[in-house]
């Protein structure tokens, strides 16, 4: 199995392959994996400068994956998430197609556009995103995020299927009412690439800051502040992921209306949902499907949308239970792991089965 990273580090591999393999594993599918950047490398790319140390690591790790399409050999399927490489083109995938051995691409995000890291400029020409009509063009079957990644997907590859990024919704329970008092929390989860998004609700929080009294949560990004607002920023951590979603009482997620978020997998809000936190969103790419306005959640596009969404939910508890309520409902229904995990099951063993033919 080939990833970008090493387990519970990526969002879109955390809740796709990664919180499928129990599921897999009953289904009688092992997963051993090899993901492409180690620990130091990882880290390096997180910072801004030192473009040659980059580079020779990316050149090192590129022909460390091009030796094992090599010399893959006792496994009967290669999962491929996004990409088998982070820098170069499609050459581990050329290697498999040629040795015969099917491999399953996935992805949950436009890939195929280019794309500028906030610490990394140069990032989106080593990334080589064309090389993503090439890996939907080999493989033996495409899993991908949602109809907008599908429509690429079927332009270059025969056998495509809509798997939703999912929830495991055993794990990610409600939490329990908050005292009479506290005060109202609004917040967002993310990391340091979508803080940006951010910038598109500032004015509508100091606007709401006349009206009521709430405080601002930052999970993931850091830096964002308002004047006149209560903000805490704080870092992302795996281990405390679910505490610190447990402390929203409303989620957002807003989104600009380009290319590369219209292929986004409404990540953000179907977790706040699983959690039965009522989500405000910006209707942008699968959202407008996840999200059924004032029925699971709430859709706002302008400044005033936001304003008159968030007021909505800062002013009614009722009404912020309701949609919480409503929104764990579709997920435990249509965006749950334990529901889509045996279809992937059913894409590998047939994927597995036909090269064989």
């Amino acid at each position: 199995m080939w990833t970008p990273e090493s387990r519970g580090v990526t969002p879109g591999q955390r809740f796709r392959i990664e919180q499928w393999e129990p599921h897999l594993r009953s289904e009688g599918i092992e997963l051993t994996y090899h993901p492409f950047l180690d620990e130091g490398t990882a880290t390096l790319l997180k910072h801004g400068g030192h473009w040659l140390a980059k580079a020779t690591r990316l050149s090192t790790l590129l022909l460390r994956r091009a030796r094992q399409a090599v010399r893959t050999r006792d496994c009967d399927l290669v999962y491929v998430f996004r990409e088998t490489a982070l820098a170069g083109p499609a050459l581990a995938e050329r290697i498999l197609q040629q040795r015969r051995i099917p491999y399953v691409f996935d992805f949950d995000d436009s890939v195929w556009i280019r794309y500028r890291s906030p610490a990394n400029s140069f990032w989106s020409y080593l990334r080589c995103p064309g090389k993503t009509a090439t890996s939907c063009r080999l493989a033996e079957h495409v899993l991908a995020g949602n109809e907008t990644l599908a429509g690429y997907a079927r332009i270059h590859a025969l056998a495509v299927s809509i798997v939703p990024t999912t929830i495991d919704t055993d794990l990610y329970q409600p939490a329990p009412a908050k005292q009479a008092g506290t005060k109202t929390v609004i917040a967002w989860s993310g990391s340091y690439s979508t803080g940006p998004y951010l910038e598109l609700v500032r004015a509508v929080l100091q606007r709401l800051a006349r009206r009521f009294e709430f405080r601002v949560l930052i999970v993931g990004a850091q830096g964002f502040q308002v004047d006149g607002i209560d903000v805490e920023t704080r870092p992302w951590r795996l281990e405390r992921e679910l505490q610190d979603l447990g402390e929203f009482d409303i989620g957002i997620m807003p989104l600009p209306d380009s290319p590369w978020e219209r292929g986004k997998c409404g990540l953000k809000a179907l977790q706040y949902m699983a959690l039965s936190i009522p989500a405000v969103a910006s209707p942008v790419g699968v959202n407008r499907e996840i999200i059924k306005h004032g029925e699971n959640g709430l859709l706002a596009s302008t400044e005033d949308e936001w304003e008159q969404s968030l007021a909505r939910l800062l002013s009614d508890v009722s009404l912020r239970r309701e949609l919480g309520r409503a929104g764990r409902a579709t997920v435990e229904q249509e965006y749950s792991a334990r529901i889509h995990a045996p279809r992937v099951a059913e894409v590998f063993r047939g994927a597995a089965w036909r090269s064989r033919e």
